[in-house]
C-alpha cells in the first residue's frame, strides 16, 4: 500500500527537509521517498493548498480511565480521540482501579493497545496504589515497557519518597513527571485563591501551593542530578522557576494545557463545572505569563491532561463536581487559535518533537528510509468540533461548537493514514 502526500510544508528541524514543500511516498509503514515532484501513481494520494506535515504528536500526560473506569474513557475510545486531536502517540496516566503500579499492569496496557490506531504507552506509578509511601517496582515497570513514572493526579507529597524516586529513575535515565500541588494548602480549594474566590464564596487554592512543590522538586532535582518533567504548570512564579532552573543546566522540562492558555478564573464567574481543573485556572497576569513561556521556549511540550468524566461528575453543584476537561480532541486547534504566529517548526517542537527527546521516543524524522509517523495539519483551516463528533465517551468539554483557528487533517501511523471528518 502506497500514500502520497503531494505539495506538503515538512516541519521538521531535524529533516533535510525543513521547511521545504515536497512530495512525500509512503509504502507501508516506510517513507520511500521525497521529492520534488512525484510522477509515479500511488494508491491513495492527499493533498492541499495549506497542508503540514510533521512527526507524529506526542501527549505525554492523558487519562483513559482503563482499567476500572471504562464507562468515563477506555483504551480504544481514548485511543481514537487522540488520533482525532493528531496523536500518534500519547502516555497512560496510572490512576486507574487497579493503579498501575506493578509489570503486569504495564503489561496489561501494551498487549490491550497493540491494535489501536495509535500508541498508547503506559506511565507506571511511583508509589504503591499512589499512596505516596512507599516506592512501586518502578524498574520492573520499566523493563516491561514503562515510559515515564508519576503519581499522576495524586502528585507526591512526601519529600523523602519524591528523592528516592529521582534517585532510583537515574539507573535507568528514565524521566519522573509530576504534577505540582502541595495538598495540605489545597486541599479543600474548588478554584483559583483570590478576590474572585472571595466574590464567589468558593474555597480557594492559592499559587504558593503550587509554587511550593515546584521549589521543592527543583532542589531535589539539583541535589539528585536526575530528571524531572513538571506537568500542568498554571502559575507565572512556578514557570519562572522552571525557566531559572532550565538556565542553570539542570535537565528538567515542563508542559502547559491548552485550557490553561484559554480560560482564566474569570470564566468561572457563573460557576460552570466544566471550567473545574486542577491545577485551577489562575489569574488574567498568570496566564498571560503561561502565553508568553510557550512563545520564548520556555515550554517543552503542550499535553491536554485529557480528564473525561461521566455526565453525573459535570452536571451537579460546583463544589460537588468533578475536575477536568476532555479535551485531547480540540489542543492543536486551541494553541493555533491563541498564538496564531507560532511557526510550523514550533508548533511541531510543542505537539511532537520535544516531547520525542525528553522521554526517549523514536524521533519519527520526516526523512527517507524513516519509519512513517505523522501528523497532518493546517494552521489555515478551522475546527468546530461537536459533541455528536466527539470520539471520546465523555462530553466534557467547554470547546463544543466553538470554531478555533487551526485544524488537524489527519495521522499516518502503524502504517496507516487517517483522515478527521
Amino acid at each position: 500500500m502506497t500514500t502520497l502526500f503531494k505539495q506538503v510544508k515538512i516541519a521538521d528541524t531535524k529533516s533535510p527537509f525543513n521547511g521545504q514543500i515536497k512530495d512525500i511516498l509512503i509504502e507501508d509503514h516506510k517513507i520511500v521517498s521525497i521529492t520534488e515532484q512525484f510522477s509515479g501513481k500511488a494508491d491513495q494520494t492527499l493533498q492541499g493548498e495549506s497542508f503540514v506535515v510533521s512527526p507524529g504528536f506526542v501527549d505525554p500526560f492523558v487519562h483513559f480511565c482503563d482499567p476500572g473506569m471504562e464507562h468515563r474513557e477506555n483504551l480504544a475510545s481514548g485511543a481514537n480521540a487522540a488520533q482525532q486531536g493528531g496523536y500518534t502517540t500519547v502516555f497512560a496516566l496510572p490512576n486507574t482501579q487497579p493503579v498501575v503500579d506493578t509489570k503486569s499492569l504495564v503489561n496489561y496496557i501494551k498487549q490491550t493497545c497493540q491494535n489501536l490506531p495509535i500508541h498508547v504507552l503506559p506511565m507506571g506509578a511511583i508509589s504503591k496504589k499512589l499512596e505516596g509511601k512507599d516506592l512501586a517496582e518502578m524498574i520492573d515497570m520499566y523493563n516491561n515497557g514503562a515510559v515515564a513514572f508519576s503519581d499522576g493526579l495524586y502528585p507526591v507529597q512526601s519529600t523523602l519518597l519524591f528523592l528516592k524516586a529521582l534517585q532510583y529513575v537515574k539507573a535507568f535515565d528514565g524521566v519522573v513527571i509530576q504534577m505540582p500541588i502541595d495538598k495540605s494548602l489545597g486541599s479543600l480549594g474548588l478554584m483559583n485563591e483570590g478576590i474572585l474566590s472571595t466574590k464567589l464564596g468558593l474555597p480557594g487554592i492559592p499559587s504558593i501551593a503550587e509554587e511550593l512543590i515546584i521549589s521543592r522538586d527543583i532542589e531535589l532535582l539539583r541535589y539528585t542530578q536526575s530528571k524531572l518533567h513538571i506537568t500542568g504548570v498554571s502559575t507565572a512564579k512556578g514557570m519562572a522557576m522552571i525557566a531559572a532552573a532550565k538556565k542553570e543546566g539542570l535537565q528538567i522540562s515542563c508542559s502547559v494545557t491548552p485550557y490553561h492558555l484559554f480560560f482564566s478564573e474569570e470564566d468561572l464567574s457563573n460557576y460552570d463545572t466544566l471550567l473545574k481543573v486542577f491545577p485551577p485556572l489562575r489569574t488574567k497576569k498568570d496566564q498571560a505569563a503561561l502565553l508568553k513561556a510557550v512563545e520564548d521556549g520556555t515550554v517543552d511540550c503542550i499535553s491536554s491532561h485529557h480528564m473525561p468524566q461521566d455526565w453525573d461528575g459535570k452536571t451537579i453543584e460546583f463544589e460537588n463536581a468533578k475536575a477536568g476537561i476532555a479535551s485531547i480532541e480540540t489542543s492543536f486547534a486551541t494553541i493555533q487559535h491563541l498564538l496564531p504566529q507560532l511557526t510550523e517548526h514550533r508548533l511541531a517542537e510543542l505537539f511532537s518533537s520535544n516531547a520525542r527527546s525528553i522521554f526517549s521516543l523514536s524521533e519519527a524524522n520526516i526523512q527517507e528510509g524513516a519509519d512513517a509517523e505523522i501528523t497532518i495539519f493546517s494552521k489555515k483551516q478551522n475546527t468546530c468540533l461537536s459533541k455528536k463528533d466527539s470520539y471520546s465517551k465523555s462530553a466534557n468539554s467547554p470547546f463544543w461548537d466553538t470554531t478555533l483557528n487551526g485544524k488537524v487533517i489527519g495521522t499516518y501511523v502503524k502504517g496507516k493514514l487517517h483522515l478527521n471528518n
